[in-house]
């Protein structure tokens, strides 16, 4: 099987890599625009491999995805390059119309080009599963039903409305050319390897440099969390037994408020890593003025998903937040680097944000 894979040294998508790399039948090319969110030390431990090819490229360069697909043939694509951050999107809209929607409909059209001159036993095999998040959804209120694949589109931020509006083309590229695509949308991920802006991983990073817990509003605002790699054998699951056109929803069954993730992280570093004088990290919290147009809460029903794939999360919360936490200590040298060059910790989503009227 040959695996193109589209933002491969990303978060999610370096997750991905090294567990299909696993599969000695997989050849798997990484195309990747290596933005600030990206990192190549991510894949390390397989650079090397004979089976693993690295492209550096812009899912909005036709010439390059043009010659990617010429020279790889892929037999199935996973696209996962995007711009990722609410809080960046707010700020900066216009890279995310650029990748998230105009990228999105390249790699499209690359693929559909691609896929109409394949013989009909390749045709028949080939894939494209287009990767998105549980936020196209919108807000839910406390007691609503969680997220299902029926749940109507109400994006409410420059990233969950780019998102939504790629998901849309991929349905249109299926519905129209044939396309055989597949759209899975997940909640919030968490693990090794995400990026220092991320809500986690920033709590433990300020708690070892002693910094500020931000806390947006009161801290009540509810996320489903699902481990990277649960979501990763996800979509290995899906790309092998997924059908055509349909969407798959993906979560972790592990709702909690910001308060009570950072409660928890906190619990662990003082136990990991107690502070002098018996002084407990959960002190450093700050509340903060909330994000703006702030989503309440995510909640995902996956129960479509398990009948159809046979997939549900193994991680539980409580393990995989102590091996992340775990993770972050072990590998301060990964998040130093990009403290040091790409990110300093800095609050984002505010340069155009309303003021206290409503005004700019």
């Amino acid at each position: 099987m040959r695996i193109l894979i589209t933002g491969g040294s990303g978060f999610i998508g370096s997750s991905l890599v090294r567990l299909l790399i696993q599969n000695k039948n997989h050849t798997i090319l990484n195309l990747d625009k290596l933005t600030y969110a990206a990192n190549s030390n991510n894949l390390l431990d397989v650079m090397h491999n004979p089976r693993y090819t690295f492209v550096r490229g812009d899912i909005g360069n036709i010439k390059i995805l043009k010659k990617t697909f010429a020279n790889f043939q892929p037999d199935r694509v996973y696209h996962l390059a995007a711009e990722s951050h609410v809080d960046r999107s707010i700020d900066s809209p216009m890279a995310f119309i650029n990748t998230n929607i105009l990228g999105s409909y390249h790699l499209l059209e690359a693929s559909l080009s691609y896929y109409n001159t394949l013989p009909k036993g390749r045709a028949k095999t080939f894939r494209f599963i287009h990767v998105s998040t549980d936020e196209v959804f919108g807000s839910l209120g406390i007691k609503e039903r969680p997220f299902d694949r029926l749940t109507a589109y109400n994006p409410r931020s420059p990233y969950s409305a780019s998102k939504a509006a790629s998901d849309h083309i991929a349905k249109a590229w299926y519905h129209t050319y044939g396309l055989p695509v597949i759209i899975t949308n997940c909640s919030n991920n968490y693990g090794p390897f995400q990026f220092p802006e991320k809500f986690i991983p920033l709590v433990i990073i300020n708690c070892l440099q002693e910094k500020k817990l931000p806390v947006y509003g009161t801290g009540s605002n509810v996320r489903d969390w699902l481990h990277v790699n649960d979501h990763c054998k996800a979509l290995e699951m899906i790309g092998e037994r997924g059908s055509l056109g349909q969407t798959y929803m993906l979560g972790g069954n592990s709702e909690r408020t910001n308060l009570e993730i950072i409660t928890h992280l906190c619990q662990i570093l003082n136990k990991s890593i107690p502070k002098a004088a018996g002084k407990d990290y959960i002190d450093l919290v700050e509340y903060v003025n909330d994000r703006p147009g702030h989503d309440l809460r995510y909640a995902v029903d996956i129960s479509q998903t398990t009948k159809e794939i046979g997939w549900e999360p193994l991680i539980n919360l409580e393990t995989g937040l102590f091996n992340t936490v775990r993770w972050y200590l072990d590998h301060r040298n990964w998040w130093q680097d990009i403290l040091s060059c790409k990110y300093d910790g800095e609050r984002l989503g505010l340069n155009r944000a309303p003021n206290k009227k409503g005004k700019k």
